[in-house]
């Protein structure tokens, strides 16, 4: 290894129930349930990990989060679709190519969580731009 890795981000849901449901439809594998308040989903080398805290332990989350996941899918179309049906708090009205290259869109999970799906074969990881 020639350094550290990102191999498990943190999801945090209001409802275990809600996110298996929203993220197994938008990811189309239902992943695996860990603990009581706990799901995993593999997406590649990292794990998306559903997480419900007691409601003691929740703190306050901002109006609007900045942490966006960003997923890379092999159809961006497919996915656009099956995030609308899949019953988000929001998504784009639209996949748009960014100036960058990059074709995707942007919704939030039920629990305002902000997500961009981009088509793999557009990613952009660094380096000029045009």
């Amino acid at each position: 290894m020639n350094g550290p890795r990102v191999f498990r981000l943190i999801q945090p849901v209001d409802d275990i129930e809600t996110a298996v449901a929203f993220y197994g439809h938008v990811l189309g594998h239902q992943g695996e349930r860990i603990a009581v308040n706990r799901h995993y989903f593999t997406c590649g080398g990292v794990v998306l990990a559903c997480v419900e805290a007691p409601l003691e332990h929740r703190e306050p989350r901002p109006r609007k989060d900045p942490r966006i996941v960003y997923l890379a899918v092999d159809d961006v179309e497919e996915t656009f679709a099956r995030v609308r049906t899949a019953g988000p708090r929001w998504i784009d009205d639209a996949i748009e190519t960014q100036f960058w290259g990059e074709r995707s869109f942007y919704a939030d999970d039920p629990f305002g969580n902000p997500l961009c799906f981009v088509q793999e074969d557009t990613l952009y990881l660094g380096g000029p731009v045009g």
